[in-house]
C-alpha cells in the first residue's frame, strides 16, 4: 500500500511541476501562445490550468498528509532509532586527592653560570 501510495505521490509531483510550467506568466511560459481558433481559447486554457493547478496541488497535500500518518502508524514505538542518543555519564565516587609534594630543601647550592 505504502509503494502505490508513493508512486502516486510522484506522479501527481511531477504533473504539477509540468502544469505549473506550461502556465503563462509575466515572462512568458514554456507553453507558447496558441491561436485562438485553436481547441481551446487562450481565457479557457488559462482557467483550465489554474483550476488543474489546485486540484493537483490539493491531491499533493493530502496525500503527504496521508502517507506521513501511514508510515507512523505502521512502525511501532518499540523500533525508535537510537544510535544517535548519548548514553549518560559513568557515575563515579570522588577520587581521594592526590598527595602534596614535598616542599623544596632550601639548602641547595645554585649552578654557577
Amino acid at each position: 500500500m505504502l509503494t502505490f501510495l508513493l508512486v502516486v505521490h510522484a506522479i501527481v509531483a511531477a504533473s504539477l511541476v509540468a502544469v505549473i510550467l506550461m502556465q503563462r506568466s509575466e515572462g512568458g511560459g514554456l507553453a507558447s501562445s496558441g491561436s485562438p481558433a485553436g481547441l481551446m481559447s487562450a481565457r479557457g486554457a488559462a482557467d483550465f490550468l489554474t483550476r488543474t493547478t489546485a486540484i493537483l496541488a490539493t491531491i499533493f497535500v493530502v496525500l503527504s498528509i496521508g502517507l506521513a500518518v501511514l508510515v507512523t502508524m505502521s512502525k511501532s514505538p518499540t523500533r525508535i532509532d537510537t544510535s544517535l542518543a548519548r548514553s549518560p555519564a559513568p557515575v563515579s565516587t570522588p577520587a581521594t586527592p592526590a598527595p602534596t609534594p614535598a616542599p623544596a630543601d632550601n639548602n641547595t647550592v645554585p649552578l654557577a653560570q
